[in-house]
Formats: C-alpha cells, sequence, structure tokens
C-alpha cells in the first residue's frame, strides 16, 4: 500500500522564479536508518503499512508520494558578512507541505536529494555524519522546548559522496515550519524586485504571522514579529550553551526556528568565546556573540522591507530603525529573566542582573561546566548540602563559596519553599545535552556501522531533564574542537 502524505502545497503556487522544479536524484540502494515515528504521526503520516525498503525509497527519493510538487527553493545570503546574490537550495528538495493535527503548516524537505539549479557545481549530495549530527541535534533541541527543524528519517543511500574523504552518502528528510529565510527576501531585493518582496511578504504573513494582517501596517507588524522571535530563539540557544556556528542570513528562519545544524554545538566549559566552526575562523559566530549577528542578519531583512514600510525611503528607514531598537531589550528581558529562573528566582529585586552574571563570569575564570553548573544548583537550591557537585565544577571552588552566599540571602527572600523551587530548576536546567565527545563518538560508530551508540544518544536527549550516567563532560576538555559544515 503506497503511503498517504496529505501533501497541501502553498509555495509550490507561487510564481515560478520563487524557486525551481526539480525531481530528486535516485540513488543505488536506500536503507533506512531511523524514522520518527512520532513526528510523522503528528504529521498525519500512517507508517504502520509501509515496510521498511518502501519508506527507504520514499525518503531518499527515489520515489515520489502522490501529491508531492518537488521544487529548490531561490534565496540569497550574507556568508560571514560577504553577499552572495544568488544560493538557493544546492542539495535540498523541498517535496511539499501538511498541515499538522495541530493545524499548523509544515515542510517536508529532502537535505541531500540531488543536484539542483542551485547546486553552484555541487554534487547535491549529504553524507552520513551530518545527516545524522542534524538528527540528532534537532530532536535534542526539541526535547529541550526550543522552535527547531525536525527530523522525519534519515536514510543511507549505497553510494559514496567525496569531501576531503569518500564518505557514505545519506539523506535527511526534514521537518520545518517553514523554508522562508532572510536570505529568501534578500533574493528578490537584490533583484530590485519589489512585485516579489510584497508577494513573499504577504505570504509569510498569512502563513507564520497572521495576527498582524489586520495591522496598520502589516508589514511593520510582520518586522516586529520576526525580531521578536529570534530575540526570543537566541536567548534559549544562550541559556542552554547552544552555538549554531554558522548564523548566515541563509540560516535565519522567518519562522523563528533553528534551521541549518552544520558546524553547531554545546558548550562544555563555560566560554563566552566559545567557537567550534572550523570555518569561523574570526570568531564571527562565537557563543556571546550570536546575540549581536542575530541583530544584524534583522537588519538586513528590514532593508529588504524598507519600500513596504513606509510611504518614502525615509519613512521606511524611520520605521526600520525603531523596529530594530526592540531587539536588544527583548533578548536581554528573555536572556537575564531566564537565567535568573536558572538559579531559583521567580521575584525581581535589585540586584539579580549583577548576581546572576557575577556567577557567569565566576564559570569562566574557573573553567566551569555550563550545563553541570546549574543542573547541581538544582541540589544546592534545596540546601547547603547540595553544595559538592557545584562546587566541584570549578577549578578553584572558593569562587563558588563567595558568590553562594550572596545567592542563599537572595533566595531567604523568595516565597518558594527549597523543595519545590529545586523541582522547578530541575525542569529548567538540562542533565542531559548532546555532548561533544558523546557526538562524535555516535558519529564514528555509525560510520563503521554500528548505529547503536547514536540510537543511546537519541533516547537519552529525548528526556533532558532526567539524570542519566553516561552523559557526563569528558575527562579532558579537548580545547581544539572543531565542527564542519557538512556541505
Amino acid at each position: 500500500m503506497p503511503i498517504h502524505i496529505p501533501f497541501d502545497n502553498t509555495y509550490a503556487r507561487l510564481p515560478e522564479r520563487f524557486y525551481a522544479r526539480v525531481n530528486p536524484t535516485r540513488v543505488a540502494a536506500p536503507r533506512l536508518v531511523r524514522v520518527n515515528t512520532r513526528l510523522a504521526e503528528q504529521l498525519g503520516i500512517d507508517l504502520r503499512n509501509l515496510n521498511d525498503p518502501e519508506a527507504a525509497n520514499i525518503f531518499a527519493g527515489n520515489v515520489l508520494p502522490p501529491g508531492a510538487e518537488p521544487i529548490a527553493l531561490a534565496y540569497a545570503g550574507h556568508q560571514f558578512g560577504g553577499f552572495s546574490p544568488q544560493l538557493g537550495d544546492g542539495r535540498a528538495i523541498l517535496l511539499g507541505e501538511v498541515v499538522d493535527l495541530n493545524g499548523e503548516r509544515r515542510d517536508i524537505q529532502l537535505k541531500g536529494a540531488g543536484p539542483t539549479p542551485f547546486s553552484r557545481q555541487g554534487d547535491g549530495r549529504a553524507a552520513l555524519g551530518p545527516v545524522l549530527r542534524e538528527y540528532m541535534i534537532s530532536e535534542a533541541m526539541a526535547a529541550l522546548g526550543i522552535p527547531t527543524t525536525g527530523a522525519l528519517a534519515a536514510v543511507t543511500t549505497g553510494e559514496e559522496v567525496f569531501r576531503e574523504t569518500r564518505l557514505p552518502g545519506a539523506v535527511l528528510a526534514r521537518i520545518a515550519g517553514s523554508h522562508v529565510r532572510v536570505g529568501t527576501f534578500q533574493f528578490f531585493a537584490a533583484r530590485g524586485d519589489h512585485e516579489a518582496l510584497k508577494t513573499l511578504a504577504d505570504y509569510v504573513i498569512a502563513r507564520h504571522y497572521p495576527d498582524t494582517a489586520a495591522a496598520a501596517n502589516p508589514y511593520r507588524a510582520l518586522l516586529d514579529g520576526v525580531i521578536g522571535r529570534q530575540a526570543e530563539l537566541v536567548a534559549q540557544w544562550t541559556l542552554v550553551g547552544f552555538i549554531h556556528g554558522v548564523m548566515n542570513t541563509d540560516n535565519t528562519a522567518i519562522s523563528g526556528e533553528t534551521i541549518d545544524y552544520g558546524p553547531c554545538a554545546f558548550m562544555d566549559a563555560y566560554d563566552p568565546a566559545a567557537v567550534f566552526s572550523s570555518i569561523d575562523q574570526g570568531g564571527r559566530y562565537a557563543y556571546a556573540n550570536q546575540p549581536r549577528i542575530a541583530h544584524w542578519n534583522l537588519s538586513r531583512l528590514a532593508e529588504t522591507l524598507l519600500p513596504l514600510l513606509g510611504e518614502s525611503d525615509d519613512a521606511g528607514l524611520a520605521s526600520a530603525e525603531e523596529a530594530l531598537t526592540a531587539f536588544g531589550p527583548r533578548f536581554e528581558t528573555a536572556y537575564l529573566s531566564g537565567l535568573c529562573r536558572k538559579i531559583g528566582l521567580t521575584t525581581q529585586r535589585d540586584g539579580d542582573t549583577e548576581l546572576v552574571r557575577d556567577l557567569l563570569a565566576r564559570m569562566a575564570s574557573g573553567a566551569a561546566d555550563f550545563t553541570l553548573t546549574f543542573r547541581n544548583l538544582c541540589a544546592a537550591a534545596a540546601g547547603p548540602e547540595g553544595d559538592a557537585g557545584v562546587r566541584a565544577q570549578f577549578a578553584d571552588a572558593d569562587a563558588y563559596d563567595g558568590w553562594a552566599a550572596r545567592w542563599r540571602a537572595r533566595l531567604a527572600t523568595e516565597p518558594t519553599p527549597p523543595a519545590v523551587r529545586a523541582a522547578s530548576m530541575r525542569a529548567l536546567n538540562p542533565a542531559i545535552i548532546p555532548r561533544n565527545h558523546i557526538v562524535e563518538a555516535a558519529l564514528a560508530a555509525a560510520l563503521g556501522g554500528n548505529f547503536g551508540p547514536f540510537e543511546a544518544l537519541l533516547d537519552a536527549t529525548a528526556q533532558p531533564f532526567e539524570d542519566r550516567p553516561g552523559f557526563e563532560p569528558p575527562a579532558q576538555i579537548d580545547r581544539s574542537y572543531q565542527t564542519f559544515c557538512g556541505t
């Protein structure tokens, strides 16, 4: 019985200059590595009567389900600050859209499905390692409650791709609220195509920001909405120690989701200057730079919307500048309030910001593990007998003790009982993240044909707020650790 995917494709009905129609390129011997049955059910896709070979052929692109309208999307983008007027889906093909059980429209895209007109001499393929990394990290982010694209399936192709060496090929079936990016707007702005800009803005309003349609200026309201979502998103990244690694404008989703998990990583020891991407030689996308870069990317979006923001150039520019001033306060509010909740503060008092920033400064100088410091604070919040776990994170435990005395004095002014406070903190501070050394071990095993560690990591990160042995930091942190783009 053929699979039924309830496609309802809207982007493919936009003007032809928004995309290129292209079918996936067949692969030799697709094999299903994993399918996300939870996500499939949410999308209304019934996989019960589909055997593994049939699923592999569909998710590799060898078989197109009824209703699919495969297209590669056009977009431009700033990559490490330099503008490319045409990028586009060079190795990804959008099969179509479904409306899920919550009434939300979602894209189904095959990443690594072969060359497209936007491939720029690339092979259009993906290697197994980057596909599994995106699967693992996107699932972990979803479990942490952070807006993200999702992984529906991973398939090996039975073929090799050549990067620095020959690697097994794979395809990722990815789910997103949409794949419209800041770079999508830049594509049309660079061409002076104001008609397409308005069409795209109207489409995004209808799909992602319907409440803005009734605003006095819907396009200004759209910009406000995107700025708000990006500020909240980057604050959420920062609160769990996540570093995206390649925050180009073509990797900034208008929907407010985390998209394109290439050279991404979670910090072990807290370091505001942490960079893991092999291609980020200047630290442009370092951990502490992410809010500034998000604002820069949003400024590029605002530039594209200038013709829609005011009746004159000056009026449009004034509106854009006013909108952008909201990013900083929105991010700081989300970030600092999140930090305060992470240390058990539910009310606001003078000095709270200084208290939490002082903790971060001591963590940085003491090379304290970001995740475990906050996780062990949960026990310490219940009483001083829990201090040992936090002290152990610092190279000099006195650094924690000096701060803890002030923290406890502040906690004494809180109305929440200690046991309740500790439980609330445990629901905010994860015990498990995809540790870099564990991710690398899982990928290495998978490349050797053993997917057990990959499955174990998926299982653990699906419940990040539950303590589980075996997912601690490495005994010795690799300061030279790098991640790679995978293209």
